[in-house]
């Protein structure tokens, strides 16, 4: 089990970095007027309307946030980060 530690660190550190840059993206993409999906030149097209877009980036976002702060917590917490 004490070889496993190793890779569990790793792997959590990556999925930390990885869910970080992915809120960055997502926060990006969100437009402070409303905008937000809509406003990038016709890719809401793939959800049926302008709000069922900006519901799904919402939840999208909000689960991301909550996957950075589990894998921050947990790094912090057992692994002295």
């Amino acid at each position: 089990m004490d070889s496993l530690i190793p890779f569990i660190r790793l792997f959590l550190q990556i999925m930390q970095i990885l869910s970080a840059v992915l809120l960055i993206v997502l926060v990006m993409i969100h437009s402070p007027k409303g905008d937000g999906i809509g406003g990038m030149g016709g890719t809401s097209q793939i959800f049926s309307s302008q709000k069922g877009a900006e519901a799904a980036l919402n939840k999208i976002t909000a689960y991301t946030a909550g996957a950075f702060y589990v894998f921050s917590f947990v790094l912090g917490h057992y692994f002295g980060f």
